[in-house]
């Protein structure tokens, strides 16, 4: 109870041995039953009969056992008295509030898109106080709020590949309290990845990467659901993709790339798809069933061999990963949330080298071969 803190901080500074006995009574009162409004008064008329015996005879006898001054006894009385309220308020607040609604602003399903949960074991209730302490930043936030909040704890999520990528949009999604996470990778943790892939510990060697990456979300965060699938997603995985709301692409190869394309042009699911190579990343949203292009309608063909070669052969500064993966969590929270403006039909371009960002706008097209007209059943 606040109060009796602040009686127990007024008592270490003072030394008064009668506060000792003032904390007894409260706390037999307390013991017996009494509460609320009732311990209030009580607790009250006491301090202030205190009050006006000093006031009436403040060279007494009683005067000088309590050792306090008029001014310090009614100071600390209000004290109490706000404390006191300040308590009842809150209780009051408590009881008024309604918990956060089961649909709210953000990523509404489309037909057929994210129509169940990923896992019919997953845990749905309401949120609870260690929660909302979490997500307190959140929930000030003008664009999230707790409609927003409950639209993360909602969402179902789909991140492919655990690497440098996806270490970053795994923990910042599961630190801002997305509800499901199902996370894709049949790689294992080699100690060169540990240069960028923070999400890995080098006891973290020789693990599956899905699993230790799960182990690290959930550590983080354990009011989130994770499911760690070791193995890749493929074009043949539209099923999957469409349990979801949402699917983030943290693969380094095009042909991994083209793949989950295709799938999420399938199932109608909106894909965050980012890049990276030595000193330089790209992120971008794939969206043609609102309006956005695909992949293929800006990179129908694979490039050339040796023009976009691999981390591996070409390098990559170990912090660009945790900027575009960053970003790429940004972009997941305000597309679930419905907050500000997601790159739909633009595409960010970053130069860690030089500190330059640039953004180019991109359209869909209608002759292309996954989600243009004929070719796909968005039309």
């Amino acid at each position: 109870m606040p109060v009796l803190v602040f009686l127990a901080v007024l008592l270490l500074v003072t030394a008064s041995w009668w506060l000792i006995v003032y904390m007894l009574m409260l706390g037999g009162l307390i013991w017996l039953g009494l509460g609320g409004w009732r311990l209030a008064l009580v607790a009250a008329l006491v301090w202030a009969g205190v009050l006006g015996v000093v006031e009436l005879a403040p060279h007494g006898a009683f005067a000088r056992l309590i050792g306090w001054t008029p001014r310090g006894l009614a100071a600390a009385l209000v004290g109490i008295v706000l404390l006191f309220g300040a308590e009842a308020l809150l209780r009051l607040v408590r009881r008024h509030t309604r918990p956060l609604p089961d649909r709210a602003p953000g990523l509404v399903p489309l037909d057929g898109a994210a129509a169940e949960p990923v896992s019919s074991t997953a845990p749905v209730s309401p949120p609870e106080d260690d929660e909302l302490t979490r997500y307190a930043r959140h929930i000030v936030l003008r664009e999230l709020g707790g409609p927003g909040q409950a639209a993360l704890r909602r969402a179902r999520v789909l991140v492919v590949g655990a690497g440098g990528l996806g270490a970053p949009v795994c923990l910042y999604l599961a630190a801002a309290g997305v509800g499901r996470i199902t996370l894709a990778d049949d790689d294992r943790v080699g100690l060169s990845n540990l240069q960028r892939q923070v999400i890995f510990r080098g006891t973290d060697a020789g693990r599956p990467k899905a699993q230790a990456a799960r182990d690290a979300m959930l550590a983080l965060n354990p009011h989130v659901w994770v499911t760690a699938l070791e193995r890749r997603i493929t074009d043949a995985d539209a099923g999957l993709i469409a349990e979801h709301d949402l699917v983030i692409d943290g693969t380094d190869t095009f042909a991994a790339r083209q793949a989950i394309n295709a799938a999420c042009v399938a199932a109608g699911v909106p894909l965050i798809a980012g890049a990276i190579a030595q000193w330089e990343g790209q992120l971008t949203v794939w969206d043609p069933r609102r309006g956005a292009p695909c992949m293929a309608c800006i990179f129908p063909e694979a490039p050339a061999p040796g023009l976009a070669p691999a981390c591996a052969e070409a390098g990559v500064v170990g912090p660009l990963p945790g900027v575009i993966g960053s970003m790429m969590a940004l972009e997941a929270i305000k597309i679930i949330a419905g907050a500000g403006d997601a790159l739909r039909g633009r595409m960010l371009i970053f130069d860690g080298l030089y500190g330059e960002n640039r953004v180019m706008k991109i359209a869909r097209r209608d002759d292309c071969a996954v989600c243009g007209s004929g070719h796909s059943r968005l039309g």
